[in-house]
């Protein structure tokens, strides 16, 4: 059995984000409705670094803007790690499908992951100098045993726009992103995450 810490999960790292509109009637399967514009889903996609003093460890995600009731929040498609704890963690406290995967990181801001069937995606951009701190607060909604469960979190980061690019494996299972390419590239610094409800 794999030990993981409890939540809330205080992670601190760096990362580099896109959104995306992709055609709503490609995506996979979610728990709730996909918010759409003229056909198409938001889906923000991330590869993130893990440092100390939290758990340390890589993540590539693809996650899709979602819809339930009056309250909107993140639903993650797929998504995957290099730690077993953070694929146990994620899986029993919340319902998030994490999938194991190897990852290279070259430079600052440029990474790369596969698993065993293969490449999944990489990602490369232009390292930034300056950046504004923002926070973000939200939920995910997975589904979760026979239901949904919601799991808020709260962020903030230094934030400056980046050029991105990304290559996604066509045949991999982040196809479904394609032929679309990002609208937007965030390169994100000194990030800081809670991922979880706070303990009582």
């Amino acid at each position: 059995m794999v030990s993981y810490p409890p939540e809330p999960w205080e992670l601190r790292g760096r990362a580099c984000v896109s959104v995306w509109l992709v055609r709503a009637n490609a995506l996979p399967p979610l728990p709730v409705r996909a918010v759409t514009v003229f056909g198409r889903a938001v889906v923000g996609t991330a590869f993130v670094d893990y440092r100390p003093p939290g758990m340390t460890y890589h993540e590539v995600l693809a996650a899709v803007l979602v819809r339930r009731g009056a309250r909107f929040g993140v639903s993650i498609a797929r998504i995957w790690v290099d730690s077993p704890a953070s694929r146990a963690g994620g899986r029993e406290l919340w319902g998030i499908p994490k999938d194991l995967a190897r990852f290279e990181w070259d430079g600052d801001l440029a990474a790369s992951a596969r698993d065993e069937h293969g490449a999944i995606a990489s990602v490369r951009a232009r390292s930034p100098r300056f950046g504004v701190r923002l926070p973000v607060a939200g939920s995910t909604w997975q589904a979760f045993g026979d239901g949904v469960a919601r799991t808020p979190l709260r962020a903030t980061g230094r934030v400056t726009p980046v050029r991105v690019t990304w290559h996604v494996e066509p045949s991999g299972p982040l196809g479904w992103l394609l032929p679309h390419r990002p609208l937007l590239g965030l390169a994100v610094r000194d990030l800081r995450l809670r991922f979880g409800p706070r303990r009582r």
